[in-house]
Order: C-alpha cells, then structure tokens, then sequence
C-alpha cells in the first residue's frame, strides 16, 4: 500500500462494504446469474459513456474476484489501475485472510460528475444490501446487513482505453 490512508480504507471496506448479512434463507453456494446491476443504460452517443462502462466493469471484475477473494485474478486488472487497483487487491486479500467471499447482488447508479477529455470523475451510492460476506462453509459472516455507501472514482483513459485509478468508498449508510 502506497500509505496508511489506503490500508486503513481498505480495513473499512472490507469490514463495512463487503460485510453483512440477510436471512438463512439465501442460497450462499451459488452466485446469482446477475451479480452487478446497473441503473440506467448507456447512451451510446454520450462522449464519456467508454469511461462509465469502465466503471460498471471493475464492479463486475471485483464481483467475480470477490466470489472466491481471489487478490491476483487478472479480471481487477482488466479496467482499474494505480490506487484502485492497489485498494481491490487488497480488499480480496484481506478477506482471503479471513476465510470470507462475497456474493449476492451488487446495484450501481453511476454520474459522471466532470469530465475532461481524458478523465471523468463518477459519483455512485453503491446498494450493498444483497451483496454479503460468507465463509467457506456457506454461512454468513455476521449479522450485519449490507447498505449504502457514497462512491467516489476517478476514471482515466489511456492509450485509449478507460481504467479507474482512484476509488473511494464510504461507510454504509453515507448515501
């Protein structure tokens, strides 16, 4: 980790964002057929819209990291970088750590909030309430449930493709 800000928001997230819980009813072996669900759809005309997809896509790729917290998967590389990269590497080994995995659905609701002609910064309240930790065993880690969290990212594009390298993700209940 490059500073003690980024392990410290990583504990936060792996503890608050990633964490939860919903009723034994959940089926916890399985992954649902849709594991990031976006609000919206891409206006294909819109200049950014590369840049939003991008966004959508690291939730995928850390949703299917996450389901066996699989800190080298190479799907977390595939659209972030730098900090972001950094942060969801250390989320997956953290709950490596613990035993846990993450799984359930995931609901996005991304804005580009500004733009220029090489970065869009997006802003997100991220609905975690059905995307819980579970251990090995298929029970969940708690009885916290899952929630709300405020979502900053910073999306750059280089050499033509779109990554997000700053990402931030606030407590549940923040948004």
């Amino acid at each position: 980790m490059r500073s003690k800000g980024w392990a410290a928001a990583g504990a936060i997230i792996a503890g608050l964002f990633l964490g939860g819980c919903a009723d034994g009813s959940s089926d916890a072996k399985s992954l649902p057929e849709k594991t990031v669900e976006t609000a919206g759809s891409r206006t294909s005309n819109a200049p950014h819209a590369p840049a939003i997809d991008a966004y959508r896509a690291m939730w995928g790729d850390l949703a299917a990291a996450a389901a066996t917290s699989e800190a080298k998967s190479p799907r977390l590389k595939a659209h972030a970088s730098g900090e972001a990269l950094e942060l969801l590497r250390y989320m997956m080994t953290q709950d490596r750590t613990k035993g846990m995995v993450t799984r359930g659905q995931l609901r996005l609701a991304p804005i580009m909030e500004k733009r220029d002609a090489t970065t869009v910064v997006v802003k997100d309240c991220a609905d975690a309430t059905d995307w819980l930790h579970y251990g090995h065993d298929g029970k969940l880690e708690n009885d916290v449930p899952g929630g709300h969290h405020h979502v900053d990212a910073t999306v750059r594009q280089h050499h033509g493709a779109w990554k997000v390298e700053r990402l931030y993700i606030d407590k549940a209940g923040s948004c």
